[in-house]
């Protein structure tokens, strides 16, 4: 679960709680602290009270119960444009009559920053999101990734420590927006700043931060680094919000020597890492990801369990094989291999045998 309050922490949400009609909390009791230079993104389907923690912190929204704090100095009553934070919108947000340089110039006025002091910080910031050519521009010249850019410049200009993202890339295609993804995070670790980043794009997520923290129903699900994330679900919400996912339903057993045995719907017993059942006779949900699914006998390790399976679908990707199966009472079972010489390509109505370590196995709530 997320931290609480702690003397390193940049960024503090403490039991903050917010419900607009004074019934419903869409974040409920929210506890998170943030180191300085952290690239924090919060992550969830939508409702699931993320972009509102976003809003509060910028200051758009007030905290209906708790505390946020900056640096240690609590921002519950302080204004927006006196917090100092940078933010970037989906929709760029970008004054349609005035020229690239005039938005840039825009925050720094309104500093009373002297002329050749904006002058030489817009150069900058534009020279860091390479569109030192476009200053004479208006945004509606420019396409949508350039004008993205150009918004994120415009976050950066002043300097701030924090900067606020809320689904920058949401409206930009596909190759383009994994370009801009290592960009801002390239910018955010080179120039030391701490940024939140609100995306329901998983992809997103796992590539860009350095922890995620997990929304549903107002809470935060887990908050971790995106490798621990994907290979150590907390919940099966987690498990299956994070990348592709296989589950098996069934009922605990026994637990015994940290492996819990699970007896499948379907009859079949598997071991797997007993992560949130405590005791026989719960039902359970059994989480495993589809590129530790083995079907090459050769690569089966000793310890691997064992299903029967048949192949309802083998589809070439290029570097991967994607394969559906019947396995344990399930047509949606997918196992992803790695395109290689030895590897066997499968046929539709095969009847094969596929295995697992049972630590890449977890028992997870039903």
């Amino acid at each position: 679960m997320a931290d609480t309050s702690n003397a390193d922490a940049f960024v503090e949400f403490e039991r903050v709680q917010k419900s607009y009609d004074g019934e419903n909390l869409v974040v409920k009791d929210l506890n998170l602290s943030m180191p300085k230079g952290e690239f924090l993104t919060m992550l969830g389907p939508s409702g699931s009270g993320k972009t509102t923690c976003l809003m509060m912190l910028a200051g758009f929204e007030t905290a209906t119960h708790g505390d946020i704090r900056l640096d240690g100095v609590s921002i519950n009553n302080i204004p927006p444009h006196k917090r100092g934070i940078g933010m970037v919108f989906q929709n760029y947000a970008l004054f349609p009559h005035m020229t690239v340089a005039e938005n840039l110039s825009f925050p720094l006025e309104v500093r009373k920053m002297s002329k050749s002091d904006r002058e030489a910080k817009v150069t900058r910031a534009l020279g860091m999101v390479q569109m030192g050519d476009f200053a004479g521009r208006r945004p509606s010249q420019l396409s949508g990734g350039q004008q993205q850019r150009i918004a994120l410049a415009r976050a950066l200009v002043f300097e701030p420590e924090l900067v606020l993202m809320d689904e920058p890339l949401g409206a930009l295609d596909k190759q383009l927006r994994e370009t801009l993804q290592f960009e801002i995070t390239k910018l955010a670790h080179d120039l030391g700043i701490t940024v939140v980043y609100v995306t329901h794009d998983q992809t997103e997520a796992l590539t860009m931060s350095d922890r995620v923290a997990v929304f549903d129903d107002g809470r935060i699900q887990q908050l971790a680094p995106p490798d621990k994330l994907y290979e150590e679900p907390e919940n099966s919400f987690v498990a299956q919000f994070i990348g592709e996912n296989n589950t098996l339903e069934g009922r605990v057993k026994e637990i015994k020597g940290g492996t819990a045995l699970i007896e499948l719907d379907s009859g079949e017993l598997i071991d797997a890492q007993p992560v949130n059942v405590a005791a026989a006779g719960e039902r359970t949900r059994v989480s495993i990801r589809p590129e530790r699914v083995e079907y090459n006998k050769d690569r089966l390790s000793e310890d691997a369990h064992t299903l029967k399976a048949e192949v309802l679908e083998f589809i070439y990707m290029g570097d991967i094989f994607r394969t559906r199966l019947r396995v344990a009472g399930t047509d949606e079972f997918i196992i992803k291999t790695r395109n290689a010489p030895d590897v066997e390509r499968l046929t539709p109505g095969q009847q094969i045998e596929i295995g697992w370590l049972p630590q890449d196995c977890r028992a997870l709530d039903a």
